[in-house]
């Protein structure tokens, strides 16, 4: 499966993921996820996190996943790193 960015395993639960600027829009697809997850942007960035039947949030908070609820990143005008902490 071909991924909208690039990740790198921080330790067992963290990760570091990167989207790129380059990145398509059409690539950033509704989904869900398997575990509960937190996310934080790296760095102050002007992309945006949606759940489902809600309005968009900053990335420059963070943001607590549940599993298997459905969301999306919406792309900004910069590079993007979040770390992602899976529980």
């Amino acid at each position: 499966m071909n991924h909208p960015y690039t990740e790198n395993q921080i330790d067992v639960n963290t990760y570091l993921r990167t989207f790129s600027a380059d990145t398509a829009e059409t690539d950033l697809i509704w989904h869900l996820d398997r575990e509960d997850r937190v996310i934080e942007a790296t760095h102050i960035t002007d992309w945006q996190f949606q759940f489902d039947n809600e309005l968009p949030i900053s990335l420059n908070n963070v943001i607590t996943i549940p599993k298997n609820i459905f969301h999306r990143i919406i792309k900004g005008t910069d590079d993007c790193e979040l770390r992602i902490m899976k529980k």
